[in-house]
C-alpha cells in the first residue's frame, strides 16, 4: 500500500537532507504541491505507465507522479544529496520508484529504463520533469532528435524557460521562428500547457517557467536529420539576409531552384516542409 500522503512536507525534507538548491545544477525546486499535480494531470493518465522523469531533487514532482497513478517512476539524479530523501519516497510507495545516480545527458535513457525492469517494446513510457535549465534543451533535441522513430516514448510533459518554450512552439513568421522550432515542427505536435511565474520556485528563477506538452508526430516527412541541421543552421545564422545569400555555402540559389523556393525569401519565411525539402536536395 502507497503512503505518499504520509511524508513529510517538502520544505522539511529539504532542512532534514541539507538540499539547498545548486545553481551549478540548474536547480529550482517546486514545493507546492498543487502545481505538482498540475503538471502531473498534464501529463494525462498515468495509470499502468512508466515514467521517466530527470533531476527530480527533493521529489516534488515525483511524489505527484505516484500519486496519480503511475506504475513506476524511474528517476535521474545527479545531486547525491537528494539520493536519500528519494530512497525515502520509494519506500513509501511500495519502491514503485526506481532512482539512477548520474547525469542524465551522459546516459542512454532507453537502457536506464531496461535495467529497471521496463519492456519498452509492451510497457508505455512517458517522459514527464521539471527540467534544470541548464541541460533542458539538449535533453529535449535528444529526445526528438534520435533515429529511431517512433520514439521510445508516447508523451513528454517537460518545463522551460518561457523564452524557450515559446522558440518550441513557434510557427513560420515570428520572431522566435529558428532551428529548434523548425525540429519540434518536423518530429512532434508541441503546446504550452501553462505559465508558472518565478515566485512558484524555490528559489526563484530570473525567468517566467512554461510547461510544454508533446506528442510524436507519427510520420513525420523522412530527411537525414544530419542534413536538415546543416541547411537551418546555415539558414538561421544569418537570419536577415535572404536565402540566397546565407545559403551560399551550400548551394545558395542552386539548392533553392531545385525545390522552387525563391532566392529573395528569408529564413523565418520557410515552414519545416520546406527546410526538409532543401535538406533532401542538398543530400542528393
Amino acid at each position: 500500500m502507497s503512503h505518499i500522503d504520509s511524508l513529510p512536507p517538502l520544505r522539511d525534507v529539504i532542512a532534514e537532507y541539507g538540499l539547498a538548491a545548486k545553481k551549478a545544477l540548474g536547480q529550482n525546486f517546486l514545493l507546492d504541491l498543487n502545481i505538482t499535480m498540475k503538471i502531473a494531470q498534464t501529463a494525462g493518465p498515468l495509470d499502468g505507465t512508466t515514467v521517466l522523469e530527470i533531476g527530480p531533487g527533493p521529489g516534488g514532482l515525483t511524489r505527484a507522479l505516484l500519486a496519480s497513478g503511475a506504475k513506476r517512476v524511474v528517476a535521474i539524479e545527479r545531486d547525491e544529496r537528494c539520493l536519500s530523501a528519494l530512497q525515502d519516497i520509494s519506500a513509501a510507495s511500495s519502491d514503485r520508484l526506481a532512482v539512477v545516480s548520474g547525469d542524465a545527458l551522459a546516459l542512454d535513457h532507453q537502457q536506464v529504463l531496461q535495467d529497471a525492469g521496463v519492456d519498452l517494446a509492451s510497457d508505455p513510457v512517458k517522459i514527464v520533469a521539471n527540467l534544470p535549465y541548464n541541460i533542458a534543451t539538449p535533453l529535449f533535441t535528444g529526445w526528438i532528435g534520435g533515429t529511431q522513430w517512433p520514439p521510445f516514448w508516447d508523451s513528454l510533459t517537460l518545463m522551460f524557460q518561457k523564452e524557450v518554450a515559446q522558440r518550441i512552439v513557434a510557427r513560420p513568421g515570428g520572431k522566435t521562428w529558428g532551428r529548434l522550432g523548425v525540429l519540434s515542427d518536423w518530429r512532434v505536435e508541441a503546446d504550452i500547457a501553462f505559465d508558472l511565474p518565478p515566485q512558484a520556485f524555490t528559489p526563484p528563477p530570473k525567468v517566467t517557467s512554461s510547461v510544454i506538452s508533446v506528442l510524436p508526430r507519427r510520420a513525420p516527412l523522412p530527411v537525414d536529420i544530419k542534413q536538415l541541421e546543416l541547411v537551418t543552421r546555415t539558414a538561421f545564422g544569418q537570419r536577415r539576409k535572404m536565402l540566397r545569400q546565407s545559403l551560399k555555402p551550400i548551394g545558395g540559389q542552386a539548392l533553392l531552384d531545385q525545390v522552387g523556393i525563391a532566392g529573395t525569401a528569408r529564413a523565418e519565411e520557410l515552414d519545416s516542409e520546406d527546410f526538409v525539402a532543401l535538406a533532401n536536395a542538398l543530400a542528393q
